[in-house]
């Protein structure tokens, strides 16, 4: 059997405009959420950076990779779910039997205009892959959903039970040779 893989996921500090629905719009990460991502990530020891190409999740990596000596690369595969036509919006300004079906079940409802669950899941178990061990990858909520849900065989309703706060961090053990399996070694 293959040796294991720790891949550290962490979501991007909190940006501004926190609370709506965020997926391919690009606000920032604020000052604060950036910090905090640079404090939490200082007790890693990352061999390879790797962030959404989004701005809210690169400028946090770029933070962490300098006291690291590191220099962060971009995926586009780590981006958000799109959420469409409902980017940007508060989910108190949507139509609250829309919302229920998406939150209820993502790939079958997915927002209009917007991505499917299966998508997301898609794109972010086609990058698992590429991460050595000692990655530590800058991303979103939903991609690490999806993490969990390509790792751990996870469905889209048990990947919601996790909180997942800004500059959070999943820590998987991921064994190669028969997935999904993984094992959560830490979740903060």
């Amino acid at each position: 059997m293959t040796a294991p893989r720790i891949v550290h996921l962490m979501r991007h500090g909190e940006p501004d405009g926190a609370g709506r629905m965020i997926g391919h719009g690009d606000p920032p990460a604020t000052p604060a959420g950036i910090a905090a991502c640079v404090a939490v990530a200082a007790s890693l020891m990352p061999v390879a950076i790797v962030a959404s190409d989004l701005a809210r999740a690169h400028a946090c990596a770029d933070a962490i990779s300098g006291p690291h000596g590191l220099v962060a690369g971009r995926d586009a595969r780590w981006r958000e779910l799109n959420f469409g036509d409902w980017d940007g919006r508060h989910p108190r300004d949507l139509d609250p039997d829309a919302l229920a079906r998406f939150w209820a079940d993502p790939d079958g409802a997915p927002p209009p205009g917007g991505e499917r669950w299966s998508a997301l899941v898609e794109r972010v178990g086609a990058a698992i892959p590429a991460l050595v061990d000692g990655t530590l990858v800058v991303t979103h909520a939903g991609a690490i959903r999806a993490a969990l849900a390509v790792s751990c065989g996870f469905d889209a309703r048990q990947t919601w039970t996790f909180a997942l706060p800004y500059a959070g961090i999943v820590t998987l053990r991921l064994w190669p040779d028969t997935p999904p399996v993984a094992q959560i070694v830490r979740l903060a």
